[in-house]
């Protein structure tokens, strides 16, 4: 009797352990929502179980949040918010309460150019980089301990341009951190170029790597980058040639590997690529392209080479694919149709990569991006 009494004991304090520290997963979605007074960024709780979402909280004092991005241990949440807006453009930071579900406003600051469309932080939330589209610049700022946003330590404006109508200057379309957080790349759209810079601290944080820049084709616009979890590949999404481009990475430089389509149809002046991702495994790599397509494509990998096999074609179940994710279980790649004002989540096969509509959530104010995240909640 004893011994059932002490065992009965014990498995009661492992499921109150399990209760105090039970796991949720967040989804945040940020959006064009045009104009303050609207709700801008959302806040889910996602189930990676079966896909499931509930809406949770949003804020509204924000305009065009195009881009988010979490602090590595998920306590804050930054956007490149003012996109589009005639000479606007601000970077902004929330805290995150994962208990309640709401975001907090900390502090925002000018971005360093007119619409900024990506934001990319390192793994110890000391730096924040954002890319902006309209100006051709990209800036990099300081991260203070409580999560605020210092003024910019370095802003760059790229001069440069190439030979397509939308490539009569620099639009630099995304910005992020090799997988040694040495360098800072920054794909350009309007230049054919994928910029490279050594993150060297000090007054000038930010130094042109050698070479500075990674040469595309012509009119390929170069628009986002995806790094392998080794570490020894990154993929580029070119929007204008709907190409993506696998590369060897070493030490702020990519030596090119293939040029693989990321389309179905043939003789498009400009297809629309739009997002880049690779699975937790890194086995599979997802694409999609937008215009009259609308589609997911899928590739797998081979993690010894970095070469690509297409897989698949699937429809992305809406107009404008602009940003995709999947979750940190694998289990589920959801995609945010901006034209459509909804999100599709498709259930994901992890051996085959294969994916399958699930389920909808409409009624989204045009869709920008969305970052989902695992939080150890205490209560």
């Amino acid at each position: 009797m004893y011994k059932f009494h002490r065992l009965y004991c014990l498995a009661i304090v492992c499921l109150l352990t399990i209760t105090a520290h039970a796991q949720r997963y967040y989804m945040f979605v940020g959006s064009y929502n045009n104009n303050a007074g609207q709700e801008g960024i959302y806040v889910y709780q996602f189930n990676p179980a079966n896909g499931a979402t509930t809406k949770v909280s949003a804020i509204s004092e924000v305009v065009n949040p195009s881009y988010l991005n979490l602090s590595h241990h998920g306590k804050y949440l930054y956007a490149a918010a003012d996109s589009r807006v005639p000479n606007g453009g601000k970077v902004s930071s929330y805290s995150f309460d994962s208990l309640q579900g709401k975001l907090r406003f900390i502090n925002s600051q000018p971005s360093g150019g007119e619409n900024p469309v990506y934001v990319a932080v390192n793994r110890a939330n000391t730096w924040l980089a954002n890319a902006n589209y309209t100006a051709g610049s990209l800036s990099i700022h300081p991260l203070r301990s409580d999560g605020s946003i210092g003024e910019a330590g370095q802003t760059i404006f790229i001069k440069d341009s190439s030979t397509g109508p939308r490539q009569k200057q620099s639009h630099v379309h995304s910005i992020g951190f090799s997988p040694d957080e040495q360098y800072v790349y920054a794909p350009d759209l309007g230049a054919d170029k994928i910029h490279w810079y050594r993150l060297q601290g000090g007054t000038t944080p930010l130094a042109p790597a050698t070479p500075p820049s990674t040469q595309t084709v012509r009119n390929a616009g170069p628009r986002h980058f995806e790094f392998h979890p080794n570490g020894k590949f990154g993929y580029c999404i070119e929007e204008i040639s709907g190409n993506v481009v696998a590369y060897r990475y070493a030490k702020g430089g990519l030596t090119p590997l293939q040029t693989i389509s990321a389309h179905a149809a043939i003789g498009v002046e400009d297809y629309g690529g739009g997002d880049i991702h690779i699975s937790p495994d890194g086995k599979f790599l997802y694409a999609t392209t937008r215009g009259k397509e609308n589609i997911i494509l899928t590739y797998h990998v081979n993690a010894h080479t970095g070469l690509l096999t297409k897989t698949a074609i699937t429809a992305s179940g809406g107009n404008h694919p602009r940003n995709f994710v999947i979750d940190p279980t694998g289990n589920y790649l959801l995609v945010a149709h901006q034209m459509s004002d909804d999100i599709v989540v498709f259930r994901r096969n992890k051996k085959t990569g294969a994916l399958t509509p699930a389920s909808k959530i409409e009624n989204i104010k045009a869709p920008s991006c969305i970052k989902i995240r695992a939080y150890n909640v205490k209560g």
